[in-house]
């Protein structure tokens, strides 16, 4: 596990290990994501470790974050987090994935099609516009189009033995919102959660376990629940939004991550 917080995730490795053994091989490497040097650092001690990575899930995230932050590198804290601490990291560990024959799963959300719909190129930083759910909804339509640009490229090359999939969790009863969201936002969601358009954490995982591990998905998706408003329910393939995939802004998009997290993927 790369997890930011080393008492939670002390407490998830005992929690594993009463479940399935003493014996069972589970660790984890401390990394922010917020931060491009301890990106670098988990991935090196991640190399060092990991002679093969079958699924790297790109899970972590920060959400209506509800005044607008800048990351120690100086990029608006959920873009910086949700994506460019994620676009480094996968690159950083790309080869070793690959000679794993290993998947890429990036972890979206629904939120992608409810702010511009684009990236704000001329505002990364939302200095003049920020908005708690708009800003949120582009860091993760931004980490989408990596995921599909990735695709392409890997295709163009003749590179496929790793797959890259997209996925989401529908409505799930995380700490996502009670850890980053102001108040109102923070008692809406308590209320919601009380309804039917809200299904435990648990389940909002299987998106992520099938795309890492079942055979036969289409790599050009998003997979997620596929019940009332794509909230909760069975999972499969779900509604994907061709806004997710404008190839012009997928490249420019990858040019401008490539030079704000300092690593040429080469591709």
């Amino acid at each position: 596990m790369l997890n930011r917080s080393a008492e939670k995730s002390h407490a998830a490795v005992a929690k594993l290990k009463q479940a399935f053994g003493a014996e069972a091989d589970v660790s984890f490497i401390q990394i922010d994501l917020a931060a491009l040097a301890s990106v670098r650092e988990a991935a090196a001690e991640v190399l060092k470790k990991t002679p093969r990575i079958d699924a790297l899930i790109q899970n972590a995230a920060i959400a209506q974050v509800p005044t607008q932050k800048l990351t120690v590198d100086g990029h608006e804290s959920m873009l910086g987090t949700n994506h460019y601490g994620h676009f480094l990291l996968a690159g950083l560990l790309f080869e070793r994935i690959e000679a794993s024959k290993g998947r890429i799963v990036v972890v979206a959300s629904l939120g992608y099609n409810m702010g511009i719909k684009t990236i704000q190129f001329d505002d990364m930083n939302w200095d003049h516009n920020y908005h708690q759910n708009r800003t949120y909804s582009q860091s993760k339509l931004a980490q989408m189009m990596f995921a599909y640009e990735l695709q392409d490229r890997l295709a163009a090359a003749g590179r496929t033995a790793v797959e890259v999939y997209v996925c989401h969790p529908g409505s799930s009863a995380t700490s996502l919102i009670t850890t980053s969201g102001n108040l109102m936002t923070r008692i809406a969601f308590r209320l919601m959660s009380l309804s039917p358009l809200v299904q435990s954490a648990e389940r909002g995982a299987w998106p992520e376990v099938m795309c890492a591990t079942q055979d036969g998905l289409e790599q050009r998706a998003l997979h997620g629940p596929t019940g009332r408003m794509e909230f909760v329910g069975p999972v499969g393939k779900g509604t994907l939004h061709p806004h997710a995939y404008d190839k012009p802004v997928m490249e420019r998009l990858w040019t401008l991550s490539e030079r704000e997290v300092g690593f040429d993927w080469g591709l």
